[in-house]
């Protein structure tokens, strides 16, 4: 599947390719009303990354994520397929940021009533005040993007999939969020009217065709200098 998105302007060279940062992004949705809704958020115009893009909530895997305690872990089939590849950790730790993240960008707390046991990374202490602990074994895994290496900001993304009456610990924001801006709730068709990146319009696909019935694989999308993204 090529992608314009995904190429460099015409006559622009290759710089020296950065390495990914792991990263990962939830997709939320409610089925609450008339048509399924997904939850996004708009980018602001400074980011130096997809400035005023509309995305899921996500980013950056931060080193402690893998220590967070869960109410519950990934299926033994999720964590499989987020183990294939080149993987430098595990695969909670995908998981867990995309949990950690949502909160941060959305102050939604996505967990089920229950305080965190254990130890409490520094980075999880907000969403911990708020007493309650991720349920993994909800999530759905969609795929894995790899930013191209012609970009100066690049990710290594998983992108996971849950629905949101099951994840939510409520609906109110019990923070406010710093990085994303007019988060709300969108049908499929309202969505695809949206500034949408390449890929989170690619993943918006896939999460119709999962609601569909469709007995859908996880993709990996990349970027190679002869062929353009890959699936």
């Amino acid at each position: 599947m090529s992608n314009a998105n995904f190429d460099p302007p015409p006559g622009e060279k290759h710089p020296r390719a950065v390495r990914p940062k792991d990263a990962a992004t939830l997709i939320l949705v409610r089925r609450d009303g008339p048509k399924p809704r997904v939850l996004m958020g708009q980018r602001s115009r400074g980011h130096v990354f997809m400035p005023d893009k509309w995305v899921f909530p996500g980013g950056r895997v931060d080193r402690t994520d893998t220590l967070a305690p869960a109410a519950a872990e990934l299926l033994p089939e999720v964590e499989a397929r987020l183990a294939e590849g080149n993987v430098r950790r595990r695969a909670r730790a995908f998981a867990l940021a995309a949990v950690r993240e949502t909160f941060e960008e959305t102050g939604l707390v996505v967990g089920k009533p229950g305080a965190l046991r254990g130890s409490v990374p520094t980075a999880w202490a907000q969403y911990a005040s708020h007493e309650a602990a991720p349920d993994l074994s909800r999530f759905a895994f969609i795929g894995r993007a790899i930013t191209p290496p012609y970009r100066t900001r690049r990710f290594d993304a998983r992108f996971f999939f849950a629905e949101a009456e099951d994840v939510l610990l409520d609906d109110r924001p019990r923070a406010s969020g710093d990085e994303l801006l007019h988060v709300e709730w969108f049908d499929f068709d309202q969505a695809a009217e949206l500034d949408l990146p390449s890929v989170t319009r690619f993943v918006i696909g896939e999460v119709r065709r999962r609601l569909a019935g469709e007995d859908v694989e996880p993709q990996f999308l990349r970027w190679q200098r002869s062929a353009g993204k890959q699936r």
